[in-house]
């Protein structure tokens, strides 16, 4: 029989996350379960703004002012946690896009730096980087090690094992004198 640990829940909380604008960009996809006048609305934060509208417009047209007005303000809660969801996609789209732009300016410059550099240099500078395998002269520390630029490996020799001692053979003992 299996022991009861009902004081044990897996929702206890330990796993949680404690910052809340990474949650935001997950509730635009998160499923939710609605507990509203008229029982469980299930779905995405839009699915629900939907279906509160779809239903307050059907409260509306049967004469029920009061639920239509209840069904209403829960389309409007909806609507509100995805607003601030999607501004802070918005938001953190925008900050990528600036910081891609940036890497690109910096990528340029150093492009440019490089280019200047290789122009000021002396012809014969530029022939003693030369080397026969690597072809042109390119700058030192740009080079990327390839297996046809490195040494061959000596190959080791292969380990020898110890014979195995046998435990039952007695082994000799020197005499004693």
């Amino acid at each position: 029989m299996r022991p009861s640990n009902k004081s044990r829940s897996r929702n206890k909380g330990g796993n949680r996350r404690q910052n809340n604008s990474n949650n935001n960009a997950n509730i635009v996809n998160r499923v939710f379960d609605s507990a509203g006048p008229e029982g469980k609305v299930r779905g995405t934060p839009q699915q629900i703004v939907e279906k509160y509208t779809q239903l307050a417009r059907d409260a509306q047209l049967s004469g029920d002012r009061v639920a239509a007005e209840s069904f209403m303000q829960h389309s409007e809660h909806y609507s509100r946690l995805l607003a601030v969801a999607q501004q802070e996609q918005a938001k953190k789209q925008a900050e990528h896009t600036a910081r891609q732009a940036e890497q690109a300016e910096q990528q340029r410059q150093r492009n440019e730096q490089r280019a200047a550099q290789q122009q000021q240099e002396p012809p014969a500078a530029q022939e003693s980087q030369a080397t026969p395998e690597a072809g042109p002269a390119v700058e030192s520390g740009t080079l990327v090690e390839t297996p046809e630029n490195k040494p061959p490996r000596r190959k080791s020799r292969p380990r020898t094992r110890k014979p195995a001692v046998s435990h039952d053979a007695p082994e000799a003992m020197p005499a004693i004198e």
